[in-house]
């Protein structure tokens, strides 16, 4: 399997050009993914001018697909919320961009055995760390009813997210340990709308899949860590692909928080450490999407530490 089939990295010029990468500057890309936003980092940098790329990923998938022997190259094999941790580990007193696709892989969606997609059966397991504790098989155990609805509701953003936790419940109190995609699917199915059915089955895994990795957690973390370790004039480029996410990223490069609250100075100026670049976010051209469906939701904001 190639790199490309592996991924195929989303609004990719456009970020080239959000990071402003110089021969000699240090990055992290966030999401080593299959690489083809690092590889396409790499090609710019000069390890004669101290260039360098960390890269990060928590699959061992991914960190086995990076490249060996390079120089200009650090694979680290964690989750990016740990990015401060490790910056200080390497001994890097800053760096000058860094990027985050939040994606999830064409790699996860496409492997029956990862669990990530209603269109395949296969063991519910959503884990993008495997040897994380808990699958989404896990969660749907042991999790009360009330925080389910709360899964359903917050990160599907789905109107039955009540019904659909009270199935769950009736379900598993009944003997379903749900352990495939399938038994899970029996269950939910009957209250999935028929007319928006591919719409609100990818809902209900995307919101099982944040809450088994915990994905906003992670993004909160790795905001605030991709802060502390960038330079003056340093810049964040981050790809969100629905609504909370980019909610969150708009607000903390507007205000430096995750609520969006304004602080301003005695004068009345905004106090925020970062400078969104334009006002509105960057998307896919159409000619992208027609030829990689997947990144049409994708949104790249970035913004420059002052």
């Amino acid at each position: 399997m190639t790199s490309e089939v592996y991924h195929i990295p989303a609004l990719l010029p456009e970020t080239l050009e959000a990071l402003d990468i110089r021969p000699g500057g240090v990055y992290v890309d966030a999401t080593y993914g299959g690489g083809g936003h690092s590889r396409a980092i790499l090609e710019r940098l000069d390890a004669a001018q101290g260039g360098h790329l960390y890269s990060f990923d928590q699959d061992a998938d991914a960190v086995e697909r990076a490249p060996k022997g390079d120089d200009r190259f650090t694979m680290v094999y964690s989750n990016f919320r740990f990015i401060t941790n490790f910056m200080r580990y390497y001994d890097v007193d800053g760096v000058d961009g860094v990027l985050a696709d939040l994606g999830v892989s064409f790699h996860h969606f496409d492997s029956p055995e990862r669990g990530f997609s209603f269109r395949a059966d296969g063991p519910l397991d959503m884990r993008m760390n495997r040897n994380a504790s808990r699958s989404a098989a896990q969660l749907l155990r042991d999790t009360d009813e009330a925080r389910l609805a709360d899964i359903f509701k917050i990160y599907g953003e789905l109107p039955q997210a009540r019904r659909l936790a009270s199935a769950i419940v009736k379900a598993r109190n009944s003997g379903e340990d749900f352990a495939t995609v399938s038994s899970f699917l029996d269950v939910v199915r009957p209250l999935i709308d028929p007319r928006k059915e591919k719409k609100e089955l990818a809902q209900v895994f995307q919101a099982l899949r944040i809450e088994v990795n915990d994905e906003m957690g992670a993004l909160r973390e790795l905001l605030e860590g991709a802060l502390r370790v960038l330079r003056p004039g340093g810049r964040l480029a981050v790809i969100t692909y629905h609504s909370l996410e980019d909610r969150m990223v708009k607000n903390f490069f507007k205000t430096g928080n995750f609520a969006g609250n304004v602080e301003k100075d005695f004068f009345g100026r905004v106090q925020a450490p970062l400078r969104p670049l334009g006002s509105r976010p960057l998307t896919p051209s159409d000619e992208e999407v027609a030829a990689n469906p997947r990144s049409r939701s994708a949104k790249l904001r970035t913004a420059v530490k002052l």
